[in-house]
């Protein structure tokens, strides 16, 4: 049956508050509240059924067939939630907003809450190790705002770009981020750039909203909320700007899906101020720095070397340090500074990291307290967290360091926090406050009166029973209990004359009858009413103290991020240690010297051979490009690759793979690394190959560092000698550019370059003869090669010997063909009569023949002129 078939007029009264609830929500899959499960109907049973694997069932609902349904438990519906996110798909929660018991009729409902990808708070929900950001960007004319937060850390960034940059810009935010979901409005639309490589390269979730949902002069409010603020400029907005648009529309949506204004947000990062290394999608890509390429694992990236983290914080800022290098020399010296420390005290490195893994993540447990959704087991690990506070600060006294100093100062004990709870939460709660026994004996008088008549219950009734027997001399006068009466005192007929006036007959069985009295209803009451009470009360007392924890989040957020840059800096002081790292040296002279570098990722991973160390030299001036040449598969990649991860790891504040390294702080990394066909673009190998370099070309400033690999490699010889020495030498020579280069290359025609350009110089990998096989040794030295070695690395690849010789004979023949045609043509040179040696013949005969001194300017002019004819 489909929806549209429906005669709404004939269906039951559930089901038409249903379709008044969906036709609010008619792209969202409805989760409706139906006592202990979400059920879903018609068309979004049907999707629900197929994509979550469940049986689809009906219900009926008026109409002559019954309704499609499929539901889940609403304990367990996290699991589903999850399932449907990662499909594509929104949720909405609808609950029963009354109980059930109290109702006359349908009881009302409504949606609490809208799931979408980049609204996601439950842990289970979450990858720890990662930020989930929502992000709003508005567009108009030629400029536009990005507004990107992560809802369960409390954590808000905001971009500006206006003129030529603004769409490369905000592709490398994008890239950098990587959002799990973008609001966007319609002038977006018209940017063909920004939309392809949303849906091409980020793949991520997008909504597009209406003009007036970005609208400050509807929405500051709601934003103002958000921040616990009286104004957008205290948040640093302008009211008339772009920013605010987009700082709006995404607060927005975060109210409307969240139903919730609660003040989570403490302030708005903004990135104008403070720049930080620009890494575009290719290069963050192609340097692995959080995944491998092939295989998009952590293994085999450069976050796998680095991480030694300990807490679900420290793994988010550790992957945000990756993706966000620093360019200030005196902030990046200041992290470098604290590693050092850390790595001469191993002790306490070691007390420091084994206190931290007793941390808990303090950001997403705070974004639930806000939000009300805070277990008693979140409240107890907030609190757990805050008993280690006074240890960690403790141990920080023991350096001086700047930047340790001042995480040290940031962190508060949150003693009030940890107190409180201590103080009424018993020491293993359960999930959920509505199990009972969460808060201690002894915290609240009026819980503790409660309880002890819970469990004095049994002496209250005995006492009334004993009274009862003394006044009526009935011996055996006894008190029972019954879901239907409740509490009853039985008398059999031989006493029934001793029963007195006060009693009341509630019931009459064959051989006694039962009675109450007030003071046995009273007792009931109490007995019975006691453990609603205490549940009620329970949760009374559990909501102020998440409460009271909700006051403090200005500290523990701040607490949150000081802890979690102490966390990183361990793991970089750890790294160092383990692996043998050097402190290196920041300078801004536009010099990179690495003494024995080493690719911090491959030496882990080369299990079978010594990795080979190399040196590396670039400045601004003489030494501005260097030209590798060398056969494939003998470490050109692996060694430019590792030039931009140790200078990027220097950037990042940490120790790196080398003897001694001094980095010029770079601007930018550029990568062109790589040959692979981008299909669903429709771009070949090529083409891929070119758009990349044009975007090196296009942005890459003196201050920037370079790889190229193998430019020009898929398309033919001619063309591809040409593009790359093009490139080359556009790269060298362009005042804007000179920047420091690694250009890789099999053309070895290229050497020449060398000779030709200033700033550049050729290097090559070196290369062992053992007859007919080679030996790649992995070291770069100075100097160009004029061979390619293809034959003897398809050997290595494994091609069997028969295609091995054939491929010799073949090169040998094409190189005689190549040979005798290059002599060929020298002879029909040197036999042709030459026309420039003739003209230059005549003109140097009439010159010798002519006194020039004899003519008038008349006659010289023309004489001039008729030489002419012979240049």
């Amino acid at each position: 049956m489909e929806t549209k078939d429906i005669d709404f007029s004939k269906l039951s009264p559930m089901m038409k508050q249903y379709f008044e609830v969906k036709n609010k929500y008619k792209n969202h899959i409805l989760f409706y509240r139906l006592g202990d499960f979400y059920e879903m109907f018609f068309d979004d049973a049907i999707i629900a059924s197929r994509e979550l694997e469940l049986t689809l069932t009906g219900r009926d609902c008026g109409l002559e067939e019954r309704a499609p349904m499929c539901g889940v438990p609403h304990h367990a519906c996290d699991v589903y939630l999850k399932k449907l996110i990662e499909k594509g798909y929104n949720v909405a929660i609808c609950e029963q907003t009354m109980d059930p018991a109290m109702c006359k009729g349908i009881v009302p409902r409504e949606v609490i809450r809208v799931v979408t990808p980049g609204t996601l708070i439950e842990s289970s929900m979450l990858d720890e190790t990662s930020n989930n950001y929502i992000c709003a960007f508005y567009m108009r004319a030629k400029e536009s705002a990005l507004c990107l937060a992560d809802i369960s850390t409390g954590e808000v960034h905001l971009f500006e770009f206006e003129g030529k940059e603004m769409t490369s810009s905000a592709i490398n935010e994008l890239s950098r981020f990587s959002p799990a979901e973008i609001l966007i409005n319609d002038a977006f639309l018209s940017n063909k750039e920004l939309s392809s490589f949303i849906r091409e390269k980020l793949k991520t979730s997008v909504q597009l909203l209406e003009e007036n949902d970005f609208s400050p002069e509807i929405h500051t409010e709601e934003v103002l909320k958000q921040f616990s603020t009286n104004s957008l400029e205290s948040i640093g907005v302008k009211p008339d700007t772009v920013a605010a648009f987009a700082v709006c529309g995404l607060f927005a949506y975060i109210h409307d899906t969240q139903k919730a204004l609660v003040g989570r947000f403490s302030e708005i990062i903004k990135h104008d101020a403070d720049p930080i290394m620009t890494i575009g999608f290719t290069a963050r890509r192609n340097l692995e720095l959080t995944e491998t390429l092939r295989n998009k694992e952590k293994k085999g990236s450069l976050l796998w070397v680095l991480d030694h983290t300990k807490t679900s914080m420290g793994k988010r800022m550790l992957k945000s340090f990756l993706e966000q290098p620093l360019v200030n020399p005196a902030k990046i010296i200041d992290r470098l500074d604290a590693v050092e420390q850390l790595t001469m005290k191993p002790v306490e490195l070691g007390e420091l990291k084994e206190i931290l893994g007793g941390v808990y993540d303090l950001e997403r447990l705070m974004t639930r307290v806000m939000y009300k959704t805070a277990t008693p087991r979140d409240l107890k690990s907030l609190s757990l967290t805050a008993l280690k506070l006074p240890e960690i600060k403790e141990l920080l006294k023991g350096f001086d360091s700047k930047l340790l100093a001042n995480c040290n100062n940031k962190i508060s004990t949150l003693e009030a926090i940890s107190n409180l709870v201590e103080n009424a939460i018993v020491d293993e709660p359960p999930v959920n406050v509505k199990d009972g026994n969460v808060i201690k004996d002894g915290f609240n008088e009026q819980l503790d009166g409660l309880r002890n008549i819970i469990s004095g219950g049994k002496g209250i009734i005995d006492d009334i029973a004993e009274r009862e027997r003394e006044k009526t001399g009935i011996k055996n006068l006894k008190i029972g209990y019954n879901r239907v009466f409740g509490y009853y005192i039985e008398v059999t007929k031989s006493y029934y004359d001793l029963v007195p006036d006060n009693y009341i007959r509630k019931q009459t069985l064959a051989n006694c009858e039962r009675f109450i009295t007030d003071e046995l209803k009273v007792a009931e009451n109490t007995i019975l009413g006691a453990s609603d009470k205490i549940a009620t009360l329970e949760q009374e007392i559990f909501a102020e103290i998440r409460d009271f924890a909700a006051t403090q989040l200005r500290l523990v957020q701040e607490t949150a991020t000081a802890v979690a840059q102490i966390d990183v800096l361990c793991s970089f002081a750890t790294a160092a240690v383990n692996n043998n790292y050097t402190k290196p040296e920041i300078a801004i002279d536009g010099i990179i010297d690495i003494k024995n570098g080493r690719h911090p990722v491959v030496e882990l991973m080369q299990k079978d051979e010594v990795f080979v160390p190399n040196d590396t030299y670039l400045d601004l001036t003489s030494n501005r490009m260097a030209v590798i040449t060398g056969p494939n598969m003998s470490g050109k990649s692996t060694y430019m690759r590792q030039v931009a991860l140790i200078t990027l790891m220097a950037q990042i504040g940490c120790f790196v793979p080398a003897d001694y390294a001094k980095i010029s702080v770079v601007d930018q990394i550029f990568t062109r690394i790589g040959a692979s066909d981008d299909l669903t673009a429709g771009q070949s190998t090529f083409m891929v190959e070119m758009s990349e370099v044009a975007d090196i070309v296009k942005h890459a400033t003196k201050n920037s560092l370079v790889i190229l690999d193998e430019v020009g490699r898929g398309t033919s010889t001619f063309d591809g000698i040409s593009i790359a020495r093009a490139v080359s030498e556009y790269i060298s020579t362009n005042r804007s550019m000179g920047c420091k280069t690694l250009f890789a290359t099999h053309y070895h025609e290229l050497i020449s370059l060398e000779k030709e350009l200033e700033g550049v110089r050729n290097f090559s990998v070196a290369v062992k003869r053992q007859g007919d096989s080679i030996k790649f040794l992995r070291k770069i030295v100075p100097g160009g090669v004029d061979e390619s070695y293809g034959i003897e690395v398809a050997k290595l690849a494994g091609l069997p010997n028969k295609i091995i010789n054939r491929a010799k004979e073949l090169l040998e023949q094409l190189e005689a063909e190549n040979k005798k045609a290059r002599l060929a043509a020298q002879q029909i040179e040197s036999d042709q009569i030459s026309f420039d040696k003739i003209s230059d013949s005549i003109v140097t005969d009439r010159l010798r023949k002519t006194n020039i001194d004899e003519m008038t300017d008349s006659e010289l002019r023309d004489f001039v002129k008729d030489l002419l004819r012979y240049v």
